[in-house]
Parts: structure tokens; C-alpha cells; sequence
């Protein structure tokens, strides 16, 4: 019982460094024109997990993040800055475990780089440089084909009215 609980977390850990969102490089990059706060300055406030994604450019387990199987309709802001990123219009079940989009609101809100591994491509927040997740081209042919793969911990939730 003990030895396949621990089999399925190394399958799990596995499969999250290979198919998730997953970043290894720790460091921010910021993007041109970005106004980024020094990272003492976000520690003081985004929550721990809220640094460590967005700062630190972790990530966050699937299926066990706050907005992976949100279904409420609203709109998808950053935990940083408030500024809205995603509409639940535009999310889709891809089966990842994280919350994934079509497209963001605007091109104005986010920008997509080239990881430090240089293998995916990282989503950033424009504004500020910190890292949202990854997008990748195996969404929905039918709404554009991008997968934007966000993690909950750098995103809040508002429900609409």
C-alpha cells in the first residue's frame, strides 16, 4: 500500500518536470519595459507559494491547485497586481491539471518568452516580468490551437456578478 502511494508520487513528479508547467531555472526575467519590484519587495506581498511561482518561476502540483476544475464564470487576475489576465470564457479542460486558456484578454497583459532552458515558452505578466506559467501549441484547433498552462498559486479568481 505504502510502496504504490509512493510509486504513484514519483509518477506524478515525474510527469509534472516533463508535461507540466514546470520551470527549473528559479530566476526571474524580466521583459523589456517591465516595472518589476525588487524581490524583497514582493516577498513582503505575495503569499509564500505566490512568490516561490511567480518570483522564483516554481510551479504548482496538477490537480491540486485552487482553479484547475473552476467552472464559475469571471475573470482571472494576477495575484501580484490585480490587473485581469484570463476571462473563464476562454478556459478549457485540457486534463493537465492546471487551468488552462485559449488566449489571454489582451496581448497587453501578458507576453510570451523563451524559457531559460530555452525548450518551452514561459508566459509573463507584462507589467511586471513575474511568471505565470507556459503555453504550448496543443489547445483547441477550433478556438486558435494555444494552450495557455497558468498556475492557480499566480492567479486569483473573481467571480462575476
Amino acid at each position: 500500500m505504502i510502496m504504490n502511494k509512493l510509486m504513484i508520487i514519483m509518477l506524478a513528479t515525474a510527469l509534472t518536470g516533463l508535461f507540466g508547467c514546470e520551470n527549473s531555472n528559479g530566476q526571474a526575467k524580466l521583459v523589456t519595459g517591465a516595472k518589476s519590484k525588487p524581490a524583497a519587495e514582493w516577498k513582503k506581498v505575495l503569499t509564500p507559494n505566490q512568490y516561490h511561482i511567480m518570483v522564483e518561476k516554481g510551479t504548482e502540483a496538477p490537480f491540486r491547485n485552487a482553479y484547475y476544475d473552476n467552472h464559475e464564470k469571471g475573470v482571472y487576475v494576477s495575484a501580484a497586481t490585480g490587473e485581469v489576465l484570463f476571462t473563464s470564457d476562454d478556459k478549457f479542460e485540457s486534463g493537465t491539471g492546471w487551468p488552462s486558456f485559449t488566449k489571454p484578454v489582451s496581448n497587453n497583459k501578458v507576453t510570451v518568452v523563451t524559457d531559460a532552458d530555452g525548450d518551452r515558452m514561459e508566459v509573463v505578466e507584462k507589467s511586471t516580468g513575474l511568471h505565470l506559467g507556459h503555453v504550448f501549441d496543443d489547445g483547441p484547433e477550433d478556438r486558435g490551437g494555444k494552450r495557455f498552462c497558468m498556475n492557480s498559486g499566480a492567479l486569483k479568481f473573481v467571480k462575476k456578478q
